[in-house]
């Protein structure tokens, strides 16, 4: 999955800002849900919101130090 996330990534990038060079930007969240059989859409939306906040904690931790 990785390896499909970081090419996408790179052919979007690519289309979008050129052959510009970016540095420090992330397009896909570093979490991801493989599966989805037996959830319903609201525990898909609780995951995402969840991974959501974990990020934002992250972010939080990184600026403090």
């Amino acid at each position: 999955m990785g390896f499909i996330k970081g090419k996408s990534a790179v052919r979007i990038h690519r289309q979008l800002l050129g052959h510009k060079r970016v540095t420090g930007m992330h397009f896909w969240a570093r979490g991801y849900c493989v599966s989805t059989v037996g959830f319903d859409e609201e525990s898909v939306r609780r995951y995402i919101r969840e991974q959501e906040a974990h990020e934002r904690g992250q972010k939080e931790l990184d600026f403090e130090e």
